[in-house]
This record gives C-alpha cells, structure tokens and sequence, in this order.
C-alpha cells in the first residue's frame, strides 16, 4: 500500500467532505539534519518543475481540497523521488523526523506523500521516541490519503518493534481527533497473524458508536482485514455485536465472509 495519486481507488475512497477546521497538532521540534537539507534542497526543485496546473486541479476537486497540489501523478512522482535519493546515505531516526515534518511543513500534498513513502522505507530506522512525530504528522492536514499509509506502516511497524506502544495505542483509540483513533483502529492492519485480536475487538466497540464515516469505515477495514487470517472469530465478533455497529462498518467487516 503506497502513497495514492488521487484518482487511485485505495483506502475508503474520497468519502465526505472534510470538516475543518481540525483540532492543532502538537508541536513537535524538527531536528538538525544535513541529509533534510540535501533531501528537500532536490525535492523543491524538481517536484515544482513536474507540475501540471491542470492536472493539479482535478486532484484538487477529487481530494475534497483538502490541500493544494503541484499536479504529479504517482509513476512519474515515483521516478522524481528515486532522483531526489540516489546517493543519500540510510537515514537516521532524527534524519527521518526532519525530511517528514520539512515535507508536511510544505502546501502541496505530493510533498506530504514523498514523506510517507520515505518513512516507510525507513521506519526500521526508527525507535518507539518516534510516535509523537507520527502523531504530529496523523494531525497535520488529516485526510485518508495520508492518515492510513501511517496508520498501517508507520505507527503499525513502531508497534510491531515495541509492542509496549500498544498502551498509547489505547489512549489514541479515545481520542477527541477521529484520525489519531482511526489510526489506533488501523495500526494492526498488516500484523496478520501477531494481531492483538482482543485489543482490535475492543476499539471496535469503544467507536461502535461513532456516527464518523471514517471511524465506520475504519472499524469495518480493520475486522475485514483480520478476517483474512481468522474469519471465524471475525464472523462471531461480528454477529454477537452486529446490533452495536453502524450498517456501513457490519458490510465492510463481512464483505469477504
């Protein structure tokens, strides 16, 4: 799963519009770091010189205008960013705080997707001290486009490394900001297997009441996802609760049941 182009179909789809203004994230130092310097000095070069105006707007429309874009679809986006990187050493943890927030400091949301794809390149470069940069960037011009890939790679991989995050995991899930929920809700998206399957049933429950549609949609991924390595127990959640969950999150939970 990598950072969508807006015409791509991953994640809930483009979904209502969004609701700002959205609560401010925390602020978060942005570290010293020549590699940030070199990374973003090619970055603001040559994404600005690949825009497309037109195309920026379409992306713009589809993207409820959730932030500004320079026009780049993903392909070319991609090869953009293999230029910018060819030769940079692996960064550090520090290295890897100061490219993404630079990157989500900047408009256009091409910048915010080079970040994420750079973070789950390196996310094994990062310690369990990395989550407040998560959750600043989760908060940061929230929309699903973003919010998942560092739901699912980046808080999800942070876990995975030191499960002792799952307690902050469990202060997220009751958060106020619906994305830092979303994002406890979707962090075991990729553990198969290793998921705290107790841990996914209750977040279900905690937000089964939520009239968000990106919470639904969440509650309903997550369990369809589970679903793929124990479709047993996602059946039985589902029907013992079915009365407790909106209609959207029951049909995504069961789509492939």
């Amino acid at each position: 799963m990598s950072a969508p182009e807006p015409d791509a179909s991953t994640g809930p789809g483009p979904g209502p519009e969004p609701v700002l203004p959205i609560p401010a994230p925390v602020p978060v130092r942005v570290p010293d770091s020549e590699l940030a310097d070199a990374v973003l000095g090619r970055l603001t070069v040559l994404y600005p010189a690949a825009g497309n105006p037109f195309r920026a707007q379409e992306m713009v429309a589809y993207m409820k205008g959730v932030a500004p874009f320079l026009g780049i679809r993903t392909p070319e986006r991609r090869a953009l960013s293999r230029t910018v990187l060819a030769g940079t050493p692996r960064p550090s943890e520090d290295d890897c705080a100061a490219v993404a927030l630079r990157c989500f400091a900047l408009p256009e949301r091409e910048y915010h997707y080079f970040a994420v794809d750079y973070l789950r390149r390196h996310v094994k470069s990062c310690s369990s001290g990395f989550l407040p940069v998560a959750r600043r960037l989760v908060t940061t011009v929230s929309w699903w486009d973003t919010v998942d890939h560092l739901a699912a790679h980046v808080v999800g991989g942070l876990v995975a490394v030191d499960p002792a995050l799952a307690a902050e995991m469990d202060v997220w899930i009751d958060d106020e900001d619906p994305w830092i929920a979303r994002t406890a809700l979707l962090h075991q998206l990729r553990f198969k297997a290793d998921t705290d399957a107790d841990r996914l049933f209750a977040y279900c429950l905690r937000r089964a009441a939520d009239t968000d549609f990106f919470l639904r949609k969440a509650i309903g991924w997550s369990l369809r996802e589970y679903a793929k390595t124990a479709p047993g127990e996602v059946r039985a959640f589902v029907a013992g609760n079915r009365s407790l969950f909106s209609p959207l999150s029951v049909r995504e939970a069961l789509k492939h049941l």
